[in-house]
């Protein structure tokens, strides 16, 4: 079996990868394992000075990683290279943070002289990876298990094979022991096979809700330590005392960032009546203003869709949502012409029962809400089954705090801005949007084995 990529800009394909068979994984989870066994005994400076040397290799290749990452999954080339400084920034933050965040702790238990928590390796993790992000998706959990002391597997998402085998390289020449990071090209069977595997010590996913359901069974049911980061119907609420100006260009970036196609996605905007009519106005006319075209292009705004697949799944949620009362407002078509392209698109009139408000729209389509007041527009933000991220616009800053802070149920929120992940501060979710947490420290303790050793007196 095998799998080839395909460009979503032109259709045309780029490369065959063949797919592994159930023995020859085995026998790279054997070989990452044996790297761990040699690599969880480097100190915690020794594995900090090779993390900063993968971030220098991550710079040193970023554009050949940036071109083939718009080539196989349609990002603005210029979101690709910040990608990969971001990629970059994550092995820096590492390696000057990550010693003291697994130093030892004294503690002083009531029945030893004295206590310490020390903060062990606990194997070889496997990572399932999407293709939205195809080196910051890997370098997020990679970079934190390589820290701890961990060995990484990474199964990549099959359009974007080629970015997987780049970062394999360019870890290689940043001076990573072999097989320490460990591609595997697998079907879904032999994924679930690894899954189960006696070397595999912990499973983590970024994916949709009922992918997450299903690796969450599969790890469950072998006892596997498990980090779910999985989609969302991120909201943003426009208060009644916003700058408006501002939450167009916020909402329109949170909206259309990555071609639309990012888990924390601004994808509800919920506008309180006594603002509603002259946001839409200016919303609807921002988006007829963006440019979709050429990713390689710099006067791109907005490239192809990943997949035509994917585009028809976009298509058949705006259908079935304007079947439900929603109002296409500009866009909602796909257009001639080769590529998986769709337009930049907004909805209004969008209510409970359709799609643009139950579910996650991965592509580049805005669902307006109307509420009656700042109260009805927070209800609104938490009737999802996600709990991802969100978003706040106003003008009063503390209260935007404390709303985020008391009222949204959520794992992250921006009050007047739009971002996506920073190594400094906690990344994931709640409810059906996962569980556990990815960067700020918190990432690198999620596969450490937090020991107890009770020391008596001399």
């Amino acid at each position: 079996m095998s799998t080839t990529t395909v460009n979503p800009a032109t259709g045309e394909e780029l490369a065959t990868y063949d797919t592994l068979s159930s023995q020859e994984a085995s026998a790279r989870i054997e070989a990452c394992h044996a790297a761990f066994e040699k690599w969880k005994r480097k100190s915690l400076d020794e594995r900090a000075e090779t993390i900063r040397s993968l971030g220098t290799a991550l710079r040193d290749h970023k554009e050949e990683l940036a071109q083939l990452m718009t080539d196989e999954v349609g990002k603005l080339i210029k979101d690709s290279r910040d990608e990969v400084e971001l990629c970059a920034a994550i092995c820096d933050y590492t390696a000057e943070h990550g010693p003291s965040e697994l130093a030892d702790e004294q503690r002083d238990p009531g029945n030893a002289a004295r206590g310490i928590v020390t903060y062990c390796p606990i194997g070889v993790v496997y990572g399932i990876q999407p293709w939205n992000f195809p080196c910051y998706q890997v370098i997020r959990y990679t970079i934190a298990n390589l820290m701890t002391g961990n060995g990484v597997l990474l199964k990549h998402a099959s359009n974007c094979t080629g970015s997987g085998m780049k970062i394999a390289e360019i870890f290689k020449a940043g001076g990573l022991p072999d097989d320490l990071f460990t591609v595997l090209v697998l079907d879904h069977d032999t994924s679930d096979e690894v899954i189960a595997h006696e070397k595999v010590r912990g499973v983590t996913l970024t994916g949709s809700d009922e992918g997450g359901k299903h690796v969450a069974e599969k790890a469950g049911k072998v006892l596997k330590p498990l980090v779910l980061e999985l989609g969302s119907n991120d909201a943003y609420l426009v208060l009644e005392d916003a700058d408006l100006d501002k939450a167009v260009k916020v909402c329109a970036e949170a909206r259309l960032y990555n071609n639309g196609e990012t888990c924390i996605n601004g994808k509800r905007f919920i506008v309180t009546d006594a603002v509603y009519d002259e946001f839409v106005e200016k919303f609807v006319a921002r988006f007829k203003a963006i440019k979709t075209g050429d990713p390689k292009a710099d006067d791109t705004d907005l490239g192809p869709m990943a997949r035509t697949d994917l585009r028809e799944d976009v298509q058949r949620q705006v259908d079935q949502s304007v079947e439900n009362g929603a109002t296409i407002k500009c866009g909602g078509a796909i257009p001639d012409g080769p590529g998986a392209f769709y337009p930049a698109t907004v909805l209004t009139d969008v209510k409970p029962g359709q799609l643009a408000y139950d579910d996650e729209i991965f592509g580049p389509v805005a669902s307006v809400i109307r509420a009656k007041d700042d109260e009805d527009a927070m209800r609104l933000a938490n009737d999802s089954r996600y709990g991802l991220g969100g978003g706040i616009l106003s003008r009063d800053t503390d209260r935007a705090i404390e709303l985020a802070s008391k009222h949204f149920d959520t794992g992250m929120v921006f009050i007047n801005t739009y971002g996506v992940a920073d190594p400094s501060m906690p990344f994931g979710g709640v409810k059906n949007s996962g569980y556990g947490r990815e960067h700020g420290g918190f990432g690198i303790k999620e596969f450490a084995n937090a020991k107890a050793i009770f020391v008596g007196a001399d």
